[in-house]
C-alpha cells in the first residue's frame, strides 16, 4: 500500500494505485492521483474532466462496472470522443475517478460471489 500527500490529505493507495477506499474520493484527491499519474499538474481539473469521471463513480456504483465511453460521453452531453480526449488511457480515468482495480478475468468469478453473499 502507498499513501500519498496532497494539499494537507493522506490518500491510500494500493500497489497498482487504485485509490483503497472508494469513499475517501473528492475533487482534491482525483488532482491528487492525476499529478500521480501525469495527466493533470493543475488543480482543479477542467470541468470536462471532472463531469466524466463524476458520471463514472456514479455508473459505477449503479452498476459495479464501468460504462462504455460513447455512453459517458453522450450523458454528459460532451463530443463523441470525449473520454478518449480527455482521458487517452481508460485506466488512469477509472484510477483519477477513484474506482476500485479492474479484476482479471479469473478472479472475476470471486468478486462477483462476494458481492452478493
Amino acid at each position: 500500500m502507498t499513501t500519498i500527500q496532497y494539499e494537507g490529505l493522506n490518500i491510500e493507495l494500493d500497489e497498482d494505485g487504485f485509490l483503497k477506499n472508494f469513499d475517501d474520493w473528492n475533487e482534491k484527491v482525483a488532482c491528487a492521483i492525476a499529478d500521480k499519474e501525469g495527466v493533470s499538474k493543475t488543480c482543479p481539473l477542467t470541468e470536462e474532466k471532472m463531469e466524466i469521471l463524476r458520471f463514472i463513480r456514479e455508473y459505477y456504483k449503479k452498476f459495479f462496472s464501468v460504462p462504455i465511453p460513447h455512453f459517458v460521453c453522450k450523458n454528459v452531453n460532451q463530443s463523441n470522443k470525449c473520454e478518449f480526449e480527455e482521458f487517452p488511457d481508460p485506466l488512469r480515468a477509472w484510477k483519477i475517478a477513484g474506482l476500485p482495480r479492474p479484476v482479471l478475468f479469473g478472479e472475476l468469478f470471486d468478486t462477483i460471489e462476494k458481492r452478493f453473499k
